[in-house]
């Protein structure tokens, strides 16, 4: 493999340099030589960077058991720190021949956009909470951006409001005033404009980033995911929405919003979060100097991402419970009720249906769920006391079974109490943090040589 990378790598014969045999480099005209790479050593980066893309991690292991053979050379020891130098330039989200000012402000704006983004989560929760996602019955990009400013408007918006289902079934008996419907308009008004003032700071900064040559190549794919994500979830939102627009069949049916599209909009948020958020780790967190060997690496990263894929999966039987209101079910714990399994939790036919439109079992899931997560992050934290990690990663997993507890207790709190808005909004927040911790302690691991 080493002969063939050799054979590949021709450089200019201006600079008297030539690549040769099995052996190793041999070096003609060494009078010359550092006169001659003072002159060419761009023309030599150049030359090296395409020739040996596939084969560095090869070089550098040669020319590193040559060093310990034999004197080096002034030509090894540049050839070795080139080889080096490109092979840390790939890993980073600008191109390399950027500044570092680059670097911090492309991490700034995923920064930015990922909190925007945790931000849009809290949000669409207090508004699913506060019954306030139906008040908006139609959806236009522009149109939508400007509220009513009139009494005149105000009373065709309520008017228009009065002939959709959530009103003729659920406010038209509770005597839902104009003031009140208000209340309603603005907080989905508010969460529809700050879901496209996402996309304006996402996509504006990016252009000129893209402009300026500050993403990489491994960075722009993932721009244009970001982009595509954004896009889905606006999109996706009207289509929820629109769900609870419609005339229910069912006798018992209430007017809300799909349970299984609330589930899709929110686990999108969630993947988009997450993607905006580890790529802002990417940029703005430097390698932490490593001077002891990390054993049961490979143990820590499957708890780790296991650990991630157990949020994730609770946080979205979460979104079942909110959909179905099945957090007013059984107001009790740890049991349901007076058992541990209740009566009810398996009445609908076909059972598989149980899972996902049984308010009972969506519940009874989510509960178990929630504690299988809390004992896998315990897990982690076990297993980490074990190990010399860095101190940035035992924050981080410290930070992790810390809020896992505060989480436990605020799903807890939600139940008890009947679930509150400021309860439960604190609680759908929280399992965004415990994720972050997560994307942190992961990211932390992956810096980590084996």
């Amino acid at each position: 493999m080493f002969s063939r990378c050799i054979s590949r790598c021709l450089f200019d014969s201006k600079t008297s340099f030539t690549c040769l045999s099995k052996t190793g480099f041999k070096l003609n005209n060494t009078s010359c030589m550092k006169s001659a790479c003072h002159r060419d050593i761009n023309t030599y980066k150049s030359n090296l960077k395409r020739s040996l893309i596939p084969f560095s991690s090869q070089v550098v292991r040669h020319f590193s058991a040559v060093s310990r053979k034999a004197p080096q050379t002034w030509l090894t020891q540049r050839l070795v720190t080139s080889l080096k130098t490109f092979r840390q330039s790939t890993t980073q989200a600008v191109p390399s021949g950027t500044s570092e000012h680059a670097q911090k402000m492309v991490g700034r704006w995923l920064l930015l956009c990922s909190g925007m983004t945790f931000g849009a989560v809290v949000l669409g929760g207090i508004t699913r909470l506060t019954e306030s996602g139906l008040s908006m019955v139609s959806w236009h990009l522009i149109k939508d951006m400007k509220p009513p400013t009139s009494q005149a408007q105000w009373q065709a918006e309520f008017e228009r409001y009065q002939s959709f289902p959530e009103w003729q079934y659920l406010n038209k008996g509770r005597g839902m005033t104009l003031t009140q419907f208000k209340q309603i308009f603005y907080m989905e008004w508010l969460h529809r404009m700050w879901g496209r003032a996402i996309g304006l700071v996402f996509a504006l900064p990016a252009a000129y980033f893209w402009h300026k040559g500050w993403f990489n190549k491994g960075m722009k794919p993932r721009v244009i995911v970001f982009g595509g994500l954004i896009l889905f979830q606006g999109l996706l939102g009207w289509y929820m929405v629109k769900s609870g627009l419609e005339e229910k069949t069912g006798p018992s049916d209430v007017p809300r919003v799909s349970q299984y599209r609330l589930a899709s909009h929110l686990g999108s948020a969630v993947i988009l979060y997450s993607l905006l958020f580890w790529s802002t780790l990417n940029h703005l967190v430097k390698d932490q100097k490593v001077t002891q060997k990390v054993t049961n690496l490979r143990t820590l990263k499957i708890l780790g991402h296991s650990s991630k894929a157990m949020i994730f999966v609770t946080t979205i039987a979460g979104a079942f419970v909110a959909g179905l209101d099945a957090g007013l079910v059984y107001n009790s714990w740890p049991k349901m009720g007076d058992r541990w399994i209740p009566q009810d939790i398996a009445t609908f036919e076909p059972k598989l249906k149980n899972i996902t439109e049984n308010p009972t079992t969506v519940q009874f899931n989510h509960r178990h769920l929630g504690e299988i997560t809390l004992l896998t992050i315990a897990a982690l934290w076990v297993v980490s006391r074990k190990v010399n990690l860095p101190s940035r990663a035992r924050l981080a997993v410290n930070c992790m079974l810390g809020m896992s507890l505060i989480q436990g207790a605020l799903g807890v709190t939600t139940l008890l109490t009947y679930v509150p808005v400021s309860v439960a909004a604190s609680h759908q927040a929280g399992s965004l943090i415990l994720m972050s911790y997560a994307l942190w302690f992961t990211n932390e691991l992956k810096r980590i040589p084996k």
